[in-house]
């Protein structure tokens, strides 16, 4: 297993790391990289649709974003620090929005519907916990996910983001005009691609432009949507300083319904699906192997965030791939900035008026980066792949899941809710189903001699 591992990880060294995930760095320099990890990170974003989707009232939605900002953090922290120990930052993600809505509407909406989103997804999380600490899921990677398969799941992570990060991110995103969006996003995208360079040209000299380039990026697109007039800094004004979060068993409580925990069984094995393609990016790109114990206390790590999302009144959390990407554009991988990260999204959480600052980025500002990143988590993969054979049966191992992810991110709204419940939660995460086709095809399909 480790032995396929480190073939996965060290065929190239695809980033030239300036400190590695073990080293110490100051405490200064931690709160600063691991601000820019939490401001290239759209946590706000999912309970926000959440909120939308399922028409809760301010107050309501405010609460939601608080636990989820705090539930990202202690899951950040326990990931880093306790259980898998890689320089990873945890958020919400979107691969459970169709079952969670689903779910709160069959169970008739209101507290009881919200209360049985939280059961479901806290009994779903004791169950990944379950196959973290049994050893199974890693039985699963050892069995399923050689070198071609894995690099072709890094692949499909980045490529299935870029359309999200163009279409929702910039084409469509709010507050302002498609064509100043656009310029923003160019604009922020520049800047990034700038300091990069100079840090690479400069070495010691440009250093700090590089790894501060993320923060300098969202920085400079923002004073150019202040310019356009785009920036509306209001929120931030009327949020309040501090504010405290959610209380179980007082502001929300938990009820069990077996049909809704088999749903949220169902989401939490196709996010085990989609996280594993973010340990391999993140693996990669520090150029250190997954070890069998690494990923076993990486299943329980993710069950762990899980379960205190849940607890929290927050929806299931999981590793962003976004952050692989970061590190391989700043070379900065200590875990020490993680944690900083982690600590952030408590602070967020405990204040309406840092959370609404995060919030007030442009979503064009932040796709520029988040573009970028998706591109450099695709090459990723690419440099995963590149030395291993690629005959008949493994372009075929490649090719499908690629078109899949691109089928299935181009799909039709309309059709896909025409579809039976189970498949809507499968398609609706084009990596996971991506993942699954490649392992199925790497099995099925007769090696040429």
């Amino acid at each position: 297993m480790e032995t396929q591992h480190r073939k996965l990880t060290n065929q190239t060294k695809q980033t030239q790391l300036t400190v590695l995930p073990d080293e110490k760095i100051s405490f200064g320099q931690s709160a600063l990289l691991g601000l820019q990890h939490v401001m290239a990170m759209d946590v706000y974003v999912v309970p926000f649709l959440i909120a939308m989707l399922i028409g809760l009232q301010t107050g309501q939605a405010s609460a939601l974003i608080q636990s989820t900002f705090i539930a990202a953090g202690i899951a950040t922290i326990v990931q880093t620090h306790f259980c898998m120990k890689l320089p990873m930052a945890q958020g919400p993600s979107y691969v459970p929005l169709g079952a969670i809505i689903g779910i709160y509407a069959a169970s008739g909406s209101g507290d009881l519907g919200w209360s049985t989103v939280l059961g479901a997804s806290l009994i779903g999380a004791i169950l990944v916990i379950i196959l973290g600490y049994t050893g199974i899921f890693n039985k699963i990677v050892q069995t399923f996910i050689p070198p071609i398969v894995g690099g072709t799941i890094i692949f499909v992570v980045g490529l299935s983001l870029m359309p999200v990060g163009l279409s929702d991110n910039i084409f469509n995103g709010a507050g302002a005009s498609i064509n100043q969006n656009i310029y923003l996003a160019l604009i922020t995208a520049f800047v990034l691609i700038i300091c990069v360079m100079l840090g690479t040209v400069f070495h010691q000299k440009g250093r700090l432009f590089r790894i501060a380039s993320v923060i300098i990026a969202l920085i400079a697109g923002s004073i150019a949507a202040n310019i356009m007039g785009v920036l509306d800094l209001s929120p931030i004004s009327q949020a309040k300083w501090f504010s405290m979060p959610q209380i179980p068993f007082a502001d929300f409580s938990f009820s069990f319904n077996i049909s809704a925990i088999i749903t949220m069984i169902i989401i939490y094995i196709v996010l085990m699906a989609e996280t594993t393609g973010t340990w391999f990016a993140i693996s990669n790109v520090i150029d250190q192997p997954l070890t069998n114990r690494q990923i076993n206390r990486g299943v329980i790590g993710e069950g762990i965030g899980c379960f205190i999302a849940s607890l929290l009144g927050s929806t299931p959390v999981t590793g962003y791939s976004t952050n692989a990407g970061v590190i391989s554009i700043t070379g900065i991988a200590s875990r020490r900035v993680f944690i900083a990260a982690g600590i952030w999204f408590i602070v967020f959480g405990f204040s309406g008026k840092l959370a609404a600052l995060i919030s007030a980025i442009p979503s064009a500002v932040i796709g520029g980066v988040f573009v970028i990143v998706c591109g450099i988590i695709a090459i990723s993969g690419l440099q995963v792949m590149k030395n291993e054979h690629i005959g008949e049966k493994e372009m075929y191992v490649i090719a499908i899941p690629v078109i899949l992810t691109l089928a299935l991110t181009l799909l039709p709204d309309d059709f896909l809710y025409s579809l039976p419940t189970t498949v809507q939660y499968l398609f609706g995460s084009p990596i996971a189903t991506a993942a699954l086709v490649a392992i199925f095809l790497h099995k099925i399909l007769p090696s040429s001699k």
